[in-house]
């Protein structure tokens, strides 16, 4: 019985998350399969179960699985496994980013009849985006949570008044950056002003990126990353990476950082940082990076407040 259930096991397995025919799986699972995430506690059918097979490989067409060991014991067993594959195509609403990764986890098994009845399951797809250095906010809250370190985060569930936090928003005076990058040899970038400073050691800093921009995609497949804070020389600038145009780089002068990334001449100040993780946020996207490159010249920066821009010579002292 064990090598019989081994060998099915492992055919349905191969079938089903190596080539996409994930209608294999019901030759091992009853007609009330039930399938639990430890990490979530959420179940689901063995329908809503090949779709999640179907989403994956969508997003890694080259995704291949090995059952390193399987473990029967009656009624019970266990089941060891090794994934690895390619995100060369969106996947959880994340664009693709061409890296490779690979995976462990393992099941629980109930059975009955020599069939899957239900299995508790260490891995869901959050997994293969932790491999590349992408974790959701609920994700990151719910391991601090888990552990014996004070939680640090706060609940993002609630809805404040939109009114009032535009009012609050605008009290706020920031810089202006333009961050950037390359795709296929070709400059990309956006205005923004949600950036800050992690920590001196290491050198660490943050921007925040909204999915539907048009370089969001790009940045997602980059290793690097150019943030250039803008001078009080560069309103034009401003203009034009706000903008939607098709190149915008067209009429700006910028070099390259030693990884490639486009920083911008005349800026206040300019860093190329590596990219170490990447948050998700509902609409946006956070960037935890680590500088490996900084250039600052003399030229005084841009100051934005309330929707408007401020020369930052002219900034009265307390």
């Amino acid at each position: 019985m064990q090598q019989t259930f081994e060998t099915a096991l492992e055919e349905a397995w191969t079938a089903a998350w190596d080539r996409g025919e994930v209608e294999a799986l019901a030759s091992i699972c009853t007609d009330s399969y039930s399938r639990t995430g430890k990490s979530d506690g959420n179940s689901m059918t063995l329908a809503q179960f090949q779709d999640e097979i179907r989403a994956t490989r969508a997003g890694f067409p080259d995704l291949t699985t090995k059952i390193n060991s399987v473990i029967v014991n009656g009624d019970r067993a266990a089941i060891f496994w090794t994934t690895s594959g390619t995100h060369t195509e969106t996947f959880l609403g994340v664009p693709a980013t061409g890296k490779s990764v690979v995976t462990r986890g393992s099941n629980e098994v109930a059975l009955h009849d020599g069939l899957i009845q239900s299995e508790n399951v260490t891995w869901d797809g959050s997994e293969l985006l932790n491999s590349l250095g992408i974790r959701s906010l609920s994700d990151a809250i719910a391991a601090e949570k888990a552990s014996d370190e004070p939680v640090l985060m706060a609940d993002l569930s609630g809805e404040p008044d939109l009114d009032a936090m535009k009012a609050f928003n605008r009290q706020f005076v920031t810089g202006v950056t333009v961050v950037t990058t390359q795709e296929n040899g070709k400059p990309k970038g956006l205005a923004v002003n949600a950036y800050s400073s992690i920590s001196l050691e290491p050198p660490l800093v943050m921007v925040c990126v909204q999915k539907t921009s048009s370089t969001y995609p790009a940045l997602f497949a980059s290793t690097h990353l150019g943030i250039n804070i803008l001078s009080r020389e560069q309103k034009d600038t401003v203009s034009t990476f706000a903008s939607k145009s098709a190149d915008k780089f067209a009429d700006i002068v910028w070099h390259e950082g030693p990884d490639g990334s486009p920083l911008i001449d005349s800026s206040s100040a300019m860093i190329e940082a590596e990219i170490r993780e990447r948050f998700q946020a509902k609409t946006h996207t956070i960037f935890v990076c680590r500088v490996r490159h900084a250039e600052v010249s003399n030229i005084e920066p841009m100051v934005y407040k309330a929707g408007r821009f401020y020369d930052g010579a002219n900034l009265e002292s307390l």
